[in-house]
């Protein structure tokens, strides 16, 4: 196994060609147990890995990779990649982010309007995707070992973090701070985005928070479960139906 998380950094995980891949590993939990490290890992889409990349992810002996993308958001030179683990898609497909959507969203609109487009999705997360995140938390539940992705690793990876740190009994300012940790790792990909779009006209503020992760946005997620749910351990056991106490036993120590 793997070397235990550089809890500076969140346990970062360097690849060739694969971003903002981390493992949970040594966050504390509410008893003063850590999560056990190499076994729960989130991340940016990792299909166009390198053999290099491949071979370390297979170091993890992952049970599961799950997938929160969309067909659309899939490429046809990810077949190494699906051929090489147990890669299972359950896409999560929060409002229409596809580039015919968001020019004209990003032409007539404002800084605000970006956030206000991206605090709407967060909140749409524990409403219109229960199946979804019941069944990312089920794998947890039977003890797998994991990667769980979307494209950036930012919203919906970020979101799906959320509720497993939390089942874990992390508390609330560590899982902000890990939620914010995709900023660091995504500044070169975000900057080249941003390099483009100014070269489209398009002003980078416009952009740039739906490319970047703010505390508010996945406090607006939380803030949802607390007011609509009777907060989140009621969302967990009650709404998503999960054992935490059999999560807890399965990763920390």
């Amino acid at each position: 196994m793997l070397n235990s998380p550089d809890m500076q950094t969140h346990g970062n995980i360097n690849f060739d060609a694969i971003q903002n891949i981390r493992d949970l590993g040594g966050y504390a939990a509410a008893d003063g147990r850590r999560i056990v490290p190499g076994r729960l890992l989130r991340g940016a889409n990792p299909g166009m890995a390198s053999a290099a990349d491949i071979a370390k992810l297979k170091s993890y002996r992952l049970d599961v990779v799950l997938d929160f993308r969309t067909e659309a958001e899939k490429h046809a030179a990810e077949t190494a990649f699906a051929s090489s683990f147990n890669w299972i898609a359950d896409p999560v497909m929060v409002g229409n982010l596809s580039q015919e959507t968001l020019l004209p969203l990003l032409k007539s609109g404002s800084p605000e309007q970006s956030r206000q487009f991206m605090l709407d999705f967060y909140r749409a997360f524990p409403v219109r995707y229960q199946s979804q995140f019941r069944r990312f938390l089920k794998f947890a539940e039977q003890n797998k070992s994991m990667l769980y992705h979307c494209t950036a690793g930012k919203d919906r990876t970020g979101f799906a973090s959320a509720l497993l740190l939390s089942a874990l009994s992390v508390d609330r300012t560590a899982i902000i701070a890990n939620y914010l940790e995709s900023n660091r790792h995504n500044a070169a990909a975000n900057a080249q985005v941003l390099a483009q779009v100014f070269k489209a006209e398009l002003a980078p503020e416009l952009i740039a928070p739906l490319l970047t992760v703010e505390a508010a946005y996945i406090e607006a997620a939380l803030a949802l479960i607390d007011k609509e749910y009777d907060g989140m351990e009621c969302y967990l056991r009650q709404v998503l139906d999960i054992d935490v106490e059999r999560i807890r036993h399965n990763y920390l120590v």
